[in-house]
């Protein structure tokens, strides 16, 4: 599981000739690389290189790779220091998926968890977290539901397991379904222990899960 490192994060950023916000960026990067927050810094200007610019799909500048941040646009130094500090805790990408996603970057992030699902565990605190708008909610549960034909969700069985016992009965039934989508048989024991929920709407769910999770093993036996 990624954590906060003591090795600090190489960056990668693109400008341009003319940007107003492009030489906020460079000498937030810069004064970070000083201190020792990030380990190295890469500036290309996609005006002398557009092949990079290409490669990359980028059409704006000032873009930044950080880490495991893509950031775009401008941002103060002081939220500069913030995304390095986070960049290998599971609480940076958490906020860094919520922010994504209420922007409606819905694609990006399933392909970036595709690609790197050992961030998948950020999804749970979203998921946890009775303040998370609806619109980062159904985010997540849109990047689940997709993710579950493509990665193996079966290291979120433990925390989804976890939440299927909360006192919310909403977070239950979420967990339940969410469980099934693992295709895991390591989730059938939570699942089962919800059939006998003190709410019907749990216990149907579970039901549903128990059900779906049957069909998703059978069909892979």
């Amino acid at each position: 599981m990624p954590n906060a490192a003591a090795t600090p994060p190489d960056a990668e950023l693109l400008i341009a000739t003319g940007c107003a916000h492009c030489p906020v960026v460079l000498q937030g990067l810069a004064d970070l690389i000083k201190e020792g927050k990030i380990g190295r810094l890469q500036v290309t200007n996609i005006v002398e290189h557009p092949e990079v610019a290409r490669e990359k799909g980028v059409r704006s500048v000032p873009w930044l790779q950080l880490g495991p941040f893509t950031l775009q646009g401008l941002h103060s130094p002081a939220e500069l220091r913030e995304w390095a500090e986070q960049a290998g805790s599971l609480e940076g990408m958490s906020r860094y998926l919520a922010e994504q996603l209420k922007e409606g970057k819905l694609d990006a992030m399933e392909a970036f968890l595709a690609a790197h699902p050992e961030w998948l565990p950020a999804l749970v605190p979203l998921l946890e977290d009775e303040d998370t708008d609806i619109k980062i909610r159904i985010g997540v549960d849109a990047l689940l539901e997709a993710l579950a034909d493509r990665v193996d969700l079966s290291p979120l069985v433990p925390e989804l397991a976890r939440l299927a016992e909360s006192e919310r009965q909403n977070l239950r039934s979420d967990a339940v379904h969410y469980l099934a989508l693992t295709r895991s048989p390591d989730a059938r024991k939570a699942i089962e222990a919800r059939l006998q929920d003190e709410s019907a709407e749990v216990r149907e769910f579970a039901r549903e899960a128990l059900e779906e999770l049957d069909a998703a093993l059978a069909e892979h036996a």
